[in-house]
């Protein structure tokens, strides 16, 4: 696997890093190095291709966004941080299925550093703790290539959550890092976050980079 770089976009809209997403996925090449993306989001539902209305209950002055990734509907907020691996699925060999248990197992990693028990669940993607919801994945493959990623839940308010039924289930509780006593400071999160993605993606020794914190301007004018 090529370097990969690494780009830090601090608290962004979400309609803004969804295209730009689309258009570094569009327009990269064979040669473009990959890239993992973190940020947090002002507050947004968001619903999947295949996304049913019905679990959108209440969303009130919450903008509601239809997106081209998996899955149901979710909410994405500040203190909630969001990882979209930007990964050349064939030039690295990767599956989907790997890809998102890297995902998943870093966070269950990242649990552990804090002495949190989480596991993922085979029937619904994702990242729990005693079956409460702490972290969400919903991906895109094309053109061989990922985006959208994951939100991991690490001090957003959760009464947005209220408002809908997340991911589809209308029984689903959700968590947060700093409610189960851990780390709520989302910079101190990425940072531990980030080796474990790495390692369990097999790039443990793969060279990293700081990209600039803007989005890449993929075109002229």
């Amino acid at each position: 696997m090529n370097d990969i770089k690494i780009r830090n976009l601090g608290l962004q809209d979400y309609e803004p890093v969804w295209h730009a997403m689309q258009e570094f996925t569009n327009s990269r090449g064979a040669d473009t190095p990959d890239e993992i993306w973190f940020t947090e989001h002002r507050p947004v539902f968001t619903l999947g291709v295949n996304a049913s209305r019905d679990h959108l209950l209440a969303p009130g002055d919450i903008p509601v966004v239809q997106i081209d990734r998996g899955g149901q509907v979710t909410y994405h907020g500040p203190g909630q941080l969001m990882i979209y691996p930007l990964i050349d699925l064939r030039r690295s060999g990767m599956g989907v299925r790997s890809l998102v248990t890297a995902l998943e197992q870093s966070v269950v990693e990242l649990a552990a550093d804090f002495g949190i028990a989480a596991a993922s669940r085979a029937d619904a993607p994702g990242v729990y703790v005693d079956g409460v919801k702490l972290a969400s994945v919903g991906l895109r493959i094309r053109r061989g290539a990922s985006f959208h990623g994951m939100a991991l839940n690490v001090d957003v308010d959760l009464e947005p959550f209220s408002r809908i039924n997340p991911c589809g289930f209308t029984d689903l509780e959700v968590t947060t890092l700093a409610r189960l006593g851990a780390e709520g400071d989302l910079e101190i999160v990425q940072r531990q976050l980030l080796p474990h993605f790495l390692k369990q993606m097999g790039c443990a020794d793969v060279a990293t980079s700081i990209a600039s914190g803007d989005l890449p301007q993929l075109r002229a004018g």
